[in-house]
């Protein structure tokens, strides 16, 4: 019978180098499924007689939910369960190697052990975590580079901007921060699913892909007091504006400390952001992908229809809308209920768009089956194949008499430059041919016709055989908008209306224009600028047309998003209307970082922000907020004094970096004229 309570020694430092799990700042050992781990205790008397050990977690352990396991010290290492193999005794202690299944439930563990018939004793808690390492893990990740950036990498790079104009801001994922793991495991217990009924989902944590759907929909808010409140509204009072975040850690914090009430406010990279940390810190293999022009097809018919009237306005009918763009999840794991060729990189999306199985949440949609137009498996195939492959009709539509004529409709707008961060570098990597064909090709286009097939649409609408109120005429005149100059906050908006005659007689054009500001969902927010023209157009005739919008004119109008969509409809007498159109996104003024010195590991170093005002007025209430998983703590604001005209500012301030290795600082300013401007710098740590 054992004289004491135990006393134990977790080997943190070497078990967490053989686990991957070095980086996290934590007093408990954190270990992954599939692999052993080495325990030292004592207080037992003739230690390798009789020990069982006993593994548990959740509210109510059993054997048959896989939530308890018994076991006693065995010579192998088990296939199957859990097993303890003996590596050394002395009089007083013993040492143990421990090893878990590759698909053992995930999460916080209590262990104890049991010697004789006397009753057990707690040698306390670890935490298990999925296994990309280990090939028999369903998240089993074989390139080791891929890993390090899915898992490991704390700094990501998020695109954002519009097809024309891709532009990309830093994020700090910072899984490994402070409590952040803890918060992980309490997001899992505060789920729908657990609420409802404990057991069974604790029981269903060995399976990512029931995880990611689970923490899909407790990223948002919606349903169940999760994360993060979402918000398009344009305004954000009462809270923080979604483009001014910086980093996962601050949020997730957030939500704990205010006994989980969701954090107002995100968008759709905000969730994508948060539910990245959550996954990456879980051991599932995760990165954020961006599509550009990406559809919201909320009646599921593979198509959107966005609606004008005469004077070239965007209205606000219907469900359907098309962002610039959107940001989702990839995450890596098996799919062993659809087969082998399906496994690989799943579509998760805690953005809340449309309800799935009566609430929020998207996904895993197996990437490959949206590529293939296999929209009837698991999970919400229909949705995010149209985010990419949605089909666009463009419709005027005449409030008076409730009339709607086509304009014209596109197959090869939506889905455009899907990006995603490189592996171990700051680069973007386009990964549209993963999702779909080439645009416009015979197949891509087989594969929409399949998909609609799926869905029971073929008959409803078909663009070989359109509807008589949807036949599409040739349009007599080609319209578009080009940029000239530059496309700056701060600065006058130069463009130019290009009209060209595509018939041999001559055509007259009465066009009328507008500009509003945006959302980058492409809800308008404030008109900035309307005018009309009336053009002649000999045969053949190309004319240019310039339009300036001042920057006065525009500045109280902007969005934080600083988007502004421009339409042309032009009225061709005795011919159909044409719609010409162009979403801008203008780029923030430049800020510069300095590290001044070398970076070294418990040594201060001082680091330079330099900001130049670009415009002819004062800008106040400047902020500048700097943020760094291992160079700094938690979230650095400094207020910086009002800014005249062309005034340079420069402001220092001293890190002190935790740890060695490739860091990233980010940083975001703001003030009156500018919102959030972010920029990072890569900072090399030494020993």
């Amino acid at each position: 019978i054992a004289a004491t309570q135990p006393s134990t020694n977790w080997h943190l430092k070497e078990n967490a180098r053989e686990h991957h799990t070095s980086k996290f700042s934590s007093e408990e050992l954190i270990v992954r499924r599939g692999q052993a781990f080495t325990i030292t205790f004592n207080g037992t008397e003739r230690p390798e007689q009789n020990l069982i050990f006993i593994a548990e977690t959740g509210p109510k352990p059993s054997k048959a939910s896989k939530t308890l396991a018994t076991f006693d010290i065995s010579s192998t290492v088990s296939k199957e369960g859990w097993s303890a193999v003996l590596q050394s005794t002395s009089s007083n202690s013993v040492s143990i190697s421990i090893s878990s299944p590759h698909n053992a439930v995930i999460g916080r563990y209590r262990l104890s052990v049991q010697s004789g018939s006397s009753s057990p004793q707690s040698l306390g808690t670890f935490v298990l975590l999925f296994n990309p390492w280990s090939s028999g893990d369903d998240v089993f990740m074989p390139n080791k580079a891929e890993c390090e950036e899915y898992v490991l990498e704390e700094f990501g790079i998020i695109f954002a901007g519009n097809k024309n104009h891709i532009s990309s801001f830093g994020w700090n994922f910072g899984q490994f921060q402070g409590d952040i793991l803890n918060i992980c495991l309490s997001i899992m217990d505060r789920s729908l699913y657990y609420r409802q009924d404990p057991l069974t989902d604790v029981s269903h944590r060995h399976d990512p892909r029931y995880l990611g759907r689970v923490l899909s929909a407790m990223v948002n808010a919606n349903d169940d007091q999760g994360v993060v409140l979402g918000n398009w509204s344009g305004k954000y009072e009462g809270g923080k504006n979604p483009t001014s975040w910086t980093g996962s850690g601050e949020i997730l914090q957030s939500w704990k400390k205010s006994g989980f009430k969701p954090v107002k406010y995100g968008q759709c990279w905000v969730f994508a952001a948060v539910l990245t940390t959550v996954l990456r810190c879980l051991g599932i293999p995760t990165r954020t992908i961006t599509n550009f022009s990406s559809a919201h097809d909320a009646d599921g018919n593979l198509r959107v229809d966005e609606f004008y009237d005469a004077d070239g306005n965007h209205l606000e009918r219907g469900a359907d809308s098309v962002w610039n763009f959107h940001v989702w999840n990839e995450s890596w794991f098996t799919r062993n209920d659809l087969g082998p060729s399906y496994s690989g990189w799943q579509v998760l999306d805690a953005t809340p768009q449309e309800e799935s199985g009566g609430i929020y949440q998207c996904g895993p949609a197996s990437r490959h089956a949206i590529k293939e137009g296999e929209v009837d498996l698991d999970y919400d195939g229909p949705f995010v194949f149209a985010e990419v492959n949605a089909d666009c009709m463009y419709w005027n539509y005449d409030s008076a008499t409730g009339k709607k004529t086509l304009i014209f409709s596109k197959s090869t707008e939506i889905g455009a430059s899907i990006s995603t961060k490189a592996v171990g570098r700051d680069d973007r990597v386009d990964v549209t041919r993963d999702y779909k064909y080439e645009e416009g090709s015979a197949k891509e286009r087989d594969i929409f016709k399949k998909a609609r097939k799926k869905l029971g649409l073929e008959d409803k609408f078909d663009p070989t055989a359109p509807k008589q109120e949807e036949v599409e005429q040739k349009p007599d005149i080609s319209g578009k908008f080009k940029v000239a100059g530059s496309l700056e906050v701060g600065k006058d908006l130069n463009l130019l209306l290009v009209l060209e005659n595509l018939q041999s007689d001559a055509k007259t054009v009465n066009v009328n224009m507008t500009a509003w500001s945006t959302l980058y969902t492409r809800r308008r927010v404030n008109q900035i600028w309307k005018d009309s023209l009336s053009v002649t157009l000999a045969p053949k005739e190309e004319k240019q047309f310039p339009i300036k919008i001042k920057y006065p004119e525009y500045q109280q109008q902007l969005t934080t998003d600083k988007t502004i969509q421009v339409t042309a409809l032009c009225h061709v007498e005795d011919g159909i209307q044409v719609l010409v159109k162009r979403n801008i996104t203008l780029d923030n003024p430049a800020i510069d970082i300095q590290v001044l010195g070398e970076a070294k590991v418990n040594k201060e170093v001082f680091v330079e922000v330099a900001f130049t005002n670009p415009i002819d007025a004062e800008v106040k209430d400047c902020v500048l907020q700097v943020e760094g998983s291992d160079l700094l703590q938690g979230i650095l604001e400094l207020r910086i004094p009002p800014l005249k005209a062309s005034e340079k500012s420069s402001t220092k301030f001293k890190l002190i970096p935790s740890e060695a290795g490739l860091k990233h600082l980010l940083v975001n300013f703001s003030c009156d004229k500018f919102a959030d401007i972010k920029t990072f710098k890569t900072v090399n740590v030494i020993n």
